[in-house]
């Protein structure tokens, strides 16, 4: 006999709801000892059908969650088996999480006005419960005496929407450790100057992560935290900036302004983060992402060649 969930999978497909959403009902199902109840189904809507203009609705051109918008950079995906490049959708951003480094591959945002606010810094930095079952939950503790900051890849300052939103920037899937002179320097820097052009009303696309292993911090250098949480050897990020937002990726052209940065996770602080400018080609290059991939690949290539500064 089938069972009531693969019933109820069934009708939903038979209705219209995407297999993207059946996969998110199932697993909402599997975390939980209760049965679904009408609160999960309301939440779950149907794929619209693709249009000329823009490719289907996938997870790797999700135009639905704003943080996404500008693409997944290295096809993260929510399933349990692709544990290294595991994808975390969060109502305000978007991870691609390691199990492997207890840390995000990257962070993904939108930044404008409408995501900051007056909420203060709520500085609760806890273990994300939305980590699958048995996988180990970094806490705060890990990172004390390392000698490293819990330094955030989704500034805080970023989202103050709200106390609750502020609030899951201190989840710690979104922490990495980071330099202090590094994380409180020129990487500091740059996130106030993403703010100011968010204020000047631009949108900014963001997407910022650790790549390799092995920085130095107050203690010296270091591999790993705990023997659990690897130490990025560097720090990357790369901007999306969109003077007219009301237009949106359609109104990307040749002369779209990106903004790219490599910066070394150690001490010696250098508040001046233009030192760091690459183009959003060399972040490439370095981490196999492929960003922006949802504009037309010859604006593309242009807008990435360029040096980000």
């Amino acid at each position: 006999m089938r069972s009531p969930l693969a019933l109820l999978l069934t009708a939903l497909l038979a209705i219209g709801f995407s297999q993207t959403a059946t996969i998110a009902i199932d697993s909402a199902y599997a975390q939980s000892a209760q049965p679904l109840d009408n609160n999960v189904i309301k939440k779950v809507t149907p794929t619209k059908a693709p249009s000329k203009t823009k490719p289907s609705h996938t997870l790797d051109n999700d135009y639905s969650n704003p943080n996404l918008k500008a693409g997944n950079p290295s096809k993260a995906t929510p399933d349990v088996a692709n544990a290294d490049n595991y994808l975390m959708l969060k109502p305000e951003y978007v991870l691609s999480y390691s199990k492997s480094r207890n840390i995000a591959n990257w962070a993904s945002w939108q930044l404008n006005k409408s995501w900051m606010g007056d909420a203060k810094r709520q500085n609760n930095f806890r273990p994300d419960p939305a980590l699958p079952k048995g996988w180990y939950r970094v806490v705060t503790t890990n990172y004390g005496g390392s000698g490293f900051d819990r330094g955030h890849l989704v500034n805080s300052e970023d989202r103050g929407q709200s106390v609750e939103v502020n609030s899951s920037t201190f989840l710690m899937t979104n922490i990495v450790p980071q330099a202090p002179d590094n994380n409180q320097g020129g990487w500091e820097k740059l996130e106030s100057y993403s703010r100011i052009l968010a204020n000047q009303g631009k949108e900014l696309y963001i997407i910022a992560g650790g790549f390799g292993i092995g920085g130095e911090g107050n203690n010296g250098k270091a591999s790993q935290l705990k023997g659990k949480i690897t130490v990025p050897e560097t720090m990357w990020k790369v901007i999306l900036v969109l003077d007219e937002p009301t237009k949106g990726l359609e109104g990307v052209t040749a002369d779209t302004r990106t903004i790219a940065v490599l910066m070394p996770n150690k001490q010696g602080r250098n508040n001046k983060w233009q030192d760091f400018c690459v183009s959003v080609d060399d972040v490439e290059k370095l981490t196999g992402y492929d960003f922006f991939s949802n504009i037309p690949p010859d604006i593309q290539e242009q807008i990435e060649s360029k040096k980000g500064c």
